[in-house]
């Protein structure tokens, strides 16, 4: 079985690393930050944006609430701007 000592020793030891070497990691990862930085502000624009979106797009509907006229429970509503809503209840036997 091989002595595994001087392995060790081998990848425990390391060599310096020039300064301009580092300067340039550390330029490189700076740069990256910026990045993230812009991307994660557009992330968080799109969001605002898209939950506007979905706010204005359910607001467009208005809701119609169709009183019970009929005694088996189907109706037929037509509203001021000519379309036709039908529908029908839950709720067979209207209360006076």
């Amino acid at each position: 079985m091989p002595d595994c000592s001087a392995c060790k020793e081998n990848r425990l030891a390391t060599e310096p690393v020039p300064y301009i070497v580092h300067e340039a990691s550390l330029a490189r990862l700076e740069r990256t930050i910026k990045k993230l930085w812009i991307l994660a502000l557009v992330a968080v624009a799109l969001l605002v944006a898209t939950n506007f979106a979905w706010i204005v797009y359910e607001n467009q509907f208005e809701e119609i609430v169709v009183t019970q006229e009929n005694e088996d429970g189907y109706n037929s509503y037509i509203g001021q701007d000519g379309d036709i809503y039908n529908g029908e209840t839950n709720r067979q036997n209207p209360t006076p």
